[in-house]
């Protein structure tokens, strides 16, 4: 009769790796059901689960505190505390910080704000919209969608919540996404610039000046333009320029070139 000790071996295997599977399968069940399981003789429960989610979320605990939060959500839909767990979601998608997770906690900060459009907290959801769109923001030298989608929904914060608490973080925000996009446009202008081709970098700067007159980087802007001005025979255009220059920066790299120019077409000025 033939040895059947190597088949009944393989057969135990078989059955042990089986019985390990299903302890770990068990095990991680147990462990996924106690996170969310509330006391016995909990009055509230949905507060209970909203606290546990807020924990979790201080700690950076992103997977547990959406676990909470999302129980709040789907299970107690009268909860008052559902609004804020829908921001809870959001902010554990925004605290992971990948290009998925921002695109989801994008979805959860929209939402809220069409279930729940006169919620107090309706400016914090806008808010961390706009810092969605702020952290997946490019280099000024590449595409700018983000960037103008930042601006577009910090815009609409100072727009819809002119009392809120968060407005002067907003504004530096703003303030800083209208720079980025400043600089990608001013950096085509400069390119012309080097490139010598003066007409071209002049639409390019006048532009970057119209579009955004309070432009962090404006005075390479009026330096570069009004030096455009002068390389193509119009001193009459750049003289303003470099003396807006002078006037509104008591401290850039320009000002000392720009005071040389002042002084030269000041001089051929007399000199004619």
């Amino acid at each position: 009769m033939a040895d059947r000790r190597p088949a009944l071996i393989r057969l135990r295997r078989t059955a042990r790796a089986a019985l390990l599977a299903a302890g770990v399968a068990a095990a991680s069940g147990c462990a996924s059901g106690s996170r969310g399981t509330v006391p016995t003789g909990t009055t509230e429960p949905d507060k209970f689960l909203f606290d546990k989610g807020t924990e979790a979320l201080n700690k950076k605990k992103w997977l547990t505190a959406r676990e909470y939060f999302k129980q709040v959500t789907e299970t107690y839909t009268q909860s008052p505390y559902r609004p804020d767990s829908k921001l809870g979601i959001g902010d554990t998608y925004l605290g992971e910080g990948t290009a998925e997770a921002l695109v989801l906690a994008i979805n959860e900060f929209k939402e809220f704000l069409a279930f729940y459009p006169t919620n107090p907290r309706a400016d914090y959801a806008q808010y961390k919209l706009g810092i969605c769109h702020y952290k997946t923001m490019r280099a000024p030298q590449r595409d700018q969608s983000e960037t103008r989608d930042a601006i577009r929904e910090f815009q609409a914060f100072v727009d819809r919540y002119p009392d809120s608490r968060l407005m002067p973080e907003v504004r530096t925000k703003l303030r800083e996404v209208k720079d980025r996009l400043d600089t990608a446009d001013y950096l085509v202008g400069f390119y012309y610039y080097r490139a010598k081709w003066y007409p071209g970098a002049i639409v390019r700067f006048k532009d970057v000046l119209a579009q955004d007159p309070a432009f962090s980087g404006r005075d390479a802007v009026y330096y570069y333009l009004a030096d455009s001005y002068m390389k193509t025979q119009q001193q009459a255009l750049a003289l303003p320029l470099l003396e807006r220059l002078v006037e509104e920066f008591e401290k850039s790299e320009y000002l000392v070139p720009a005071q040389k120019k002042i002084a030269e077409l000041k001089a051929q000025t007399q000199n004619k």
